[in-house]
């Protein structure tokens, strides 16, 4: 017992894989974002129960996921020298986290226009990002 209590760690790191390794890119929630419109497009062309219901709970997952690219990149990627220079960033996150999984977003919606809005602000962190990535 007080072995297990000495090798315990005494600090725990958390990151969006095992080793905080670096590696960040929007592409990884765009992905996702565009399997939301993909299916909302699918579920207004299907009036199948089981479909449409199969439909919702993988669209669930997938806002889940974009949620989660989106936070990483929010919280661990941009510094506060991105957020002095691109002033528009913390709203741009905060909608874009709201459309994919908000009330009114994407995870709730069946309506491809959410999904849509959702792309678009994807591509404008997206934007930033790569000048980020430019400017070093």
């Amino acid at each position: 017992m007080k072995l297990s209590r000495w090798l315990r760690p005494t600090t725990v790191a958390h990151a969006h894989c095992d080793l905080p390794c670096g590696v960040y890119d929007p592409a990884q929630a765009r992905i996702e974002a565009e399997s939301l419109l993909a299916i909302d497009q699918k579920y207004q062309d299907n009036a199948d129960p089981e479909f449409r219901t199969r439909a919702l709970i993988i669209k669930e997952q997938r806002a889940e996921l974009v949620k989660h690219h989106l936070w990483v990149l929010w919280t661990d990627y941009f510094k506060a020298t991105h957020f002095e220079r691109y002033p528009n960033l913390h709203a741009l996150f905060h909608e874009a986290t709201k459309l994919a999984g908000g009330a009114d977003g994407a995870k709730s919606s069946t309506d491809p226009a959410v999904a849509q809005r959702l792309l678009d602000r994807i591509d404008e962190i997206s934007k930033i990002f790569w000048e980020t990535k430019q400017a070093g």
